[in-house]
């Protein structure tokens, strides 16, 4: 799977890195440190999924999500927020899914794997 990795923090960035670098079915395809280098990525690099720093929506909401799937149909999208209270307001603006940055790495890497498409598991 095509991940992107969108935060305002460089040292987030760098620490999904390393965790995503980690997981030999993930490839990481680019970082957007902004709203408008995420869009324009989004467009160029064609993702499967997005690791969203929640505070690059502000102050637009909810339109970002949309915009990202404008650029790019059928891009899943997980909302990453150092405040677990936003979680409802991430997945109601329509993010697939949402980790909260004080966790450990399992439920993140859990809320990528439930974004991954549906495969024929049939041998």
């Amino acid at each position: 799977m095509r991940v992107l990795i969108a935060d305002v923090e460089p040292r987030v960035r760098r620490a999904l890195r390393v965790l995503l670098m980690r997981q030999p079915d993930l490839e990481i395809v680019g970082e957007a440190a902004d709203a408008q280098q995420l869009l324009l990525q989004t467009a160029e690099m064609r993702p499967d999924l997005v690791l969203l720093d929640w505070r690059l929506t502000r102050p637009v909401g909810e339109q970002l999500l949309t915009d990202l799937q404008e650029v790019c149909p059928g891009l899943r999208v997980v909302a990453l927020s150092g405040r677990p209270e936003e979680r409802g307001a991430a997945l109601s603006a329509g993010a697939n899914g949402f980790a909260c940055k004080c966790d450990a790495a399992p439920p993140l890497l859990a809320a990528i794997d439930d974004c991954r498409p549906l495969q024929d598991t049939a041998g």
